[in-house]
């Protein structure tokens, strides 16, 4: 008897120290993953019937804010912008949860962030609702300025300040109207979730930050940053050979240039006309290691620390996918291949380069105030990543330059103001491409960087980033320096 009692006891000293280890792993180590769940609504239903503070532009309009109502809920999430923000500002939905600023900024919207709570006792004695503002970094100018230019074409347009990380406008196509998401009406919500999630245009996926697409020609900056920082190439030496072809290794089928064009010379030549040959060569002369190492550098592999939920990774293959793929190696440096990058990361490869090679922390959130209007939170600009030395971003400049004065990205000329852009065109395998265009102004003294990518346009020769991209940036450009 003795001993099965003992081995009861051991049984539920076992079982005793698995459910507190568990409870421990669910509420200690993993309750941060679990609180970020998309999946997981109980703070938004918990928050729902609370007073919740104002999300406002930088130039003061009010983009979120809730309205009494007196029904079960007491009050309704209203989103008076609709379409132009909903990317940013996100939704409040008692069913489906919350998302964007909605979602990273919701204990200070609900009053629930510990830094407001010194006046806690006073503000009970009062009945005073306890809640905060927030503030972002995008006007609603620069917005509707990127939201037209975009005009209704799938992609996406992302501004950033290359000094601070401020973002000045995110832009998709499609978007979609947040308010019938944060409706009472249950059911009415479930309907218009379930047409957004049905629409085979994404109208719900925040293209800027958390979709990919072959950058193409645009990531030919990194190739050439890459090529100087190892000294593997200079603005005079090597001079590629003129071609219209390169033969590759390990295969019999040639990379060419686009369009059938025959370049080559310096790296400066090269990236003015967006020579294939030259940057594919030019990768492999770099190979695998340092061309992977100088992508990582720019931020690729790594999800950018933008204080928005969900933000995906830019990505670069391994080194260890090119030893029996040479090929795959030429092509990367084009990027091709398996290189992806979203339009957030392609705005942060040229803010880095503007920046003197200091790629800054990426936020949408300017500052927090409480209802009495002091500031509770402000962004400190801090680095996210030395891309290069700033001598090799001086460098990478110049040559940019080059590209829009008299090379392929005339279009994002902006007269008597020096722009440096790359334009992009990828090939997507479906007989569609995506086009790009990436740039920076003023590029001597540097204060807003941009990229644009229009999505699954038709494969013809007149859909490159050059002549549809960059007339976009350029208007977002040049109505941010005050034109």
């Amino acid at each position: 008897m003795n001993t099965q009692i003992r081995r009861l006891g051991i049984v539920l000293a076992v079982l005793f120290v698995l459910l507190f280890v568990q409870l421990n792993r669910l509420q200690v180590i993993e309750a941060d993953r679990l609180n970020d769940h998309p999946a997981n609504t109980r703070a938004v239903v918990r928050d729902f019937a609370r007073p919740r503070g104002v999300i406002q532009t930088a130039d003061g309009v009010v983009v979120a804010s809730s309205t009494p109502t007196g029904g079960e809920f007491e009050r309704l999430r209203t989103y008076p912008e609709g379409a132009l923000f909903a990317h940013l500002t996100g939704y409040f939905s008692f069913t489906f949860g919350a998302d964007g600023v909605e979602r990273t900024y919701n204990d200070a919207l609900t009053g629930r962030d510990r830094r407001l709570s010194i006046d806690r006792l006073g503000d009970l004695l009062l009945e005073k609702d306890q809640t905060a503002n927030v503030t972002l970094t995008v006007s609603k100018r620069l917005q509707q300025v990127a939201a037209q230019a975009l005009a209704n074409r799938k992609g996406a347009v992302v501004a950033v300040d290359p000094r601070t990380g401020a973002i000045l406008a995110m832009v998709d196509f499609p978007s979609y109207d947040p308010n019938p998401l944060a409706a009472h009406d249950q059911d009415a919500v479930r309907e218009t979730w379930e047409r957004l999630n049905a629409d085979a245009n994404k109208p719900l996926l925040p293209r800027a930050y958390r979709d990919r697409y072959f950058p193409g020609s645009s990531f030919k900056v990194v190739t050439a940053a890459a090529g100087l920082s190892t000294g593997v190439a200079t603005p005079n030496q090597p001079v590629y050979p003129t071609l219209t072809e390169l033969r590759l290794p390990q295969t019999t089928r040639p990379l060419r240039n686009f369009g059938g064009g025959r370049c080559g010379g310096p790296l400066p030549e090269a990236l003015r006309v967006s020579c294939n040959t030259s940057f594919a060569q030019l990768g492999l002369d770099l190979g695998a290691d340092r061309l992977a190492a100088a992508a990582e550098a720019f931020g690729f592999n790594e999800a950018p620390p933008i204080d928005l939920p969900f933000a995906i990774p830019s990505t670069f293959p391994a080194p260890s996918e090119f030893a029996r793929d040479r090929p795959a190696l030429a092509r990367s440096a084009i990027g091709q291949q398996d290189v992806t990058a979203t339009p957030l990361e392609m705005a942060l490869v040229s803010a880095g380069i503007a920046n003197g090679g200091v790629i800054m922390t990426p936020h949408v959130m300017a500052e927090v105030r409480d209802a009495e209007g002091r500031v509770i939170e402000s962004f400190a600009p801090r680095p996210w990543t030395q891309a290069v030395p700033p001598g090799v971003a001086s460098t990478v400049r110049d040559m940019m330059v080059g590209v829009v004065q008299r090379g392929t990205g005339t279009r994002g000329q902006i007269p008597g103001i020096p722009v440096a852009g790359k334009t992009g065109t990828a090939e997507t395998g479906r007989n569609t491409t995506h086009v790009w265009f990436t740039a920076f102004a003023p590029a001597n003294d540097p204060r807003i960087a941009v990229a644009v990518m229009l999505e699954d346009l038709p494969n013809v020769d007149e859909a490159t980033g050059g002549t549809l991209a960059a007339p976009i940036a350029q208007t977002v450009m040049r109505a941010a320096l005050g034109g």
